[in-house]
């Protein structure tokens, strides 16, 4: 239902307007590691983010999903 003069989005864009982005804090309890972890994981390159304003950092959480399921095998595995 949209109200008048608001089209809601559909498809990925419905998606994306409905997530919000998850802080370094936010997704380092999310996959079990310390904001530490995270920052290191960003500065090699080894995680998706996104850079906010300058130096923040953000995290969408279906990004982070398939991240955090090949991260609990490797843990898993080692």
């Amino acid at each position: 239902m949209s109200h008048q003069g608001f089209v809601e989005p559909h498809g990925e864009a419905s998606m994306l307007f409905e997530e919000c982005p998850l802080t370094v804090r936010d997704a380092a309890k999310y996959l079990g590691v310390s904001p530490q972890t995270v920052y290191l994981w960003v500065e090699r390159k080894q995680i998706p983010h996104l850079r906010v304003m300058g130096r923040n950092i953000r995290f969408l959480k279906s990004d982070l999903e398939p991240f955090r399921a090949s991260f609990k095998q490797e843990m898993e595995n080692a």
